[in-house]
């Protein structure tokens, strides 16, 4: 039984008012920013209920009392029907597939009269409750392969079912995960692989059309093949622990590549790539080799590592032109620079960008931003609403946001890691990753350096669903780091 004579004190007491205060920040500042994004010189009265910067205080004092709720309830529940709501919000997310009302192409929006309600928003913090308490059970191994499995597919799971809601950016949001399994011990080569193939893709794509000096090679091609045989020379270096072989590797890719190079130029023209598929090619041959001769399994995972990096890199341009749609694609080609779609998929992140630019060092000032007010940016008060902040609190204000979210960042970090409990750390790792993904990917697409997946901005995009995901999300960890001097016997 707990030993401890008056619960509520305790609560208070262990409460962490540091982040209560990040928190009450970022809900002004989110508001203000929707006041200034929403306001309409016809309709000057921001407190209305029939604007949006009315409402918003209608879905901030909710989350308020939401928030109190969670503090209030034993922490011992979230570990005791992490599962049912899981599994709860599994069902909702199905049944939402189904859903007659379609709202801007996507399915993932329950509507219940004048209430909207989007399901995935919730999902997130089920989906970390659930992966929390699996990997808090007695003997989980991380590094066992069945155990890793079984928690992939916890995170997948609701994923796969948010893409077939068509949300593909609330669904991305769950790759976030991956960094709390990193935190828990998840081998460092599978998130080295991840980020491999995110610049396999943005090279091959954005440079296949371009050629190598005065050769029939393309640069994409060239450079992408010569990374996976220099990303595989230290792979052997790092877990093979062989710096003589990896050495060996590294003169052999280099030297082939510039014979054939100075070749091609000042020779005979030929298409290089050939050669560098025949280089990976003999690199699998002689790692499968040294797995068989020195029975060190690492070098059959770097020859798989070279091969999945060709056989990704190939199926990447045929999803691109042939799997994903026009708009999506559109996008893609925008984001790295190979069209110029300023009066389509372009749009967003351009008016965006003017807007921000406008704002200079200081800001217009709330309320006298012009792209905004004359409603240039579209979805400029959900997804877009980073602009807002931009055009009228400046540069300065902009940076005062995202440190607020970095102080943020930096106290989930802290408290995570003071958890006395797996269950605790491991949640703690779930709920900063998911901020840090949002805030990451929400701002870089307002600035056009990711692509527009259409997520929101913690605590500042209008909107109840996103708004009390968030709020769950960030008290439920409150409460349970609130519990963590509590003596249980």
């Amino acid at each position: 039984m707990e030993q401890r004579t008056d619960r509520q004190p305790s609560v208070l007491r262990s409460l962490d008012w540091w982040t209560i205060a990040i928190y009450v920040a970022l809900l002004v500042f989110g508001w203000m920013s929707v006041c200034g994004a929403s306001y309409s010189f016809n309709d000057p009265d921001i407190l209305s209920l029939s604007t949006r910067s009315g409402m918003q205080i209608v879905w901030i004092g909710t989350s308020i009392c939401l928030g109190f709720v969670l503090l209030m309830l034993d922490d011992r529940y979230y570990d005791t029907f992490a599962y049912v709501l899981y599994a709860a919000l599994l069902l909702l997310l199905f049944v939402t597939i189904f859903n007659p009302h379609e709202i801007k192409g996507s399915r993932s929006w329950l509507v219940m009269g004048p209430l909207r309600i989007q399901p995935a928003e919730f999902a997130k913090f089920a989906t970390a409750l659930a992966i929390s308490k699996f990997m808090s059970t007695y003997g989980f191994n991380i590094h066992r392969m069945g155990d890793f499995a079984l928690s992939c597919a916890i995170v997948l799971l609701p994923m796969g079912l948010i893409i077939m809601q068509k949300e593909t950016g609330s669904a991305l949001v769950y790759l976030s995960f991956f960094l709390m399994f990193y935190r828990e011990g998840m081998p460092g080569s599978i998130l080295f692989t991840g980020v491999a193939m995110v610049v396999y893709f943005v090279v091959g794509i954005r440079y296949e059309q371009e050629m190598l000096w005065d050769t029939p090679t393309s640069e994409g091609k060239f450079v992408v093949l010569l990374l996976i045989q220099l990303f595989s020379a230290a792979l052997v270096r790092i877990y093979c622990a062989d710096k003589a072989k990896a050495l060996n590797i590294l003169g052999f890719v280099l030297g082939v590549t510039i014979v054939f190079l100075l070749f091609s130029e000042y020779v005979i023209p030929f298409d290089i790539v050939w050669v560098q598929l025949l280089v990976c090619a003999a690199l699998i041959g002689y790692y499968l080799y040294q797995a068989l001769s020195t029975r060190v399994s690492n070098y059959l995972y770097v020859a798989l590592f070279t091969l999945g990096s060709i056989f990704f890199f190939y199926s990447a341009s045929i999803v691109l032109n042939e799997v994903l749609g026009e708009h999506q694609r559109t996008r893609i080609n925008v984001l790295l620079g190979l069209e110029d779609d300023l009066a389509g998929a372009g749009y967003n992140v351009h008016q965006s960008e003017i807007a921000i630019g406008s704002g200079g060092l200081g800001g217009k000032g709330f309320l006298n931003g012009t792209q905004t007010k004359l409603k240039f940016v579209p979805e400029q008060d959900t997804d877009f609403i980073f602009c807002t902040v931009g055009e009228e609190e400046g540069f300065l204000g902009s940076a005062g946001v995202l440190l607020l979210f970095l102080a943020l960042i930096l106290r989930l970090i802290k408290l995570a890691e003071r958890q006395p409990f797996k269950f605790g750390r491991v949640y703690g790792y779930c709920v900063l990753s998911i901020f840090l993904f949002h805030v990451f990917i929400n701002v870089g697409m307002v600035l056009g350096l990711t692509p527009v997946i259409g997520i929101p901005l913690p605590f500042f995009s209008y909107g109840g669903s996103s708004l009390w995901g968030f709020t769950i999300l960030l008290f439920i960890f409150l409460r349970i780091d609130a519990s963590r001097n509590l003596i249980r016997t």
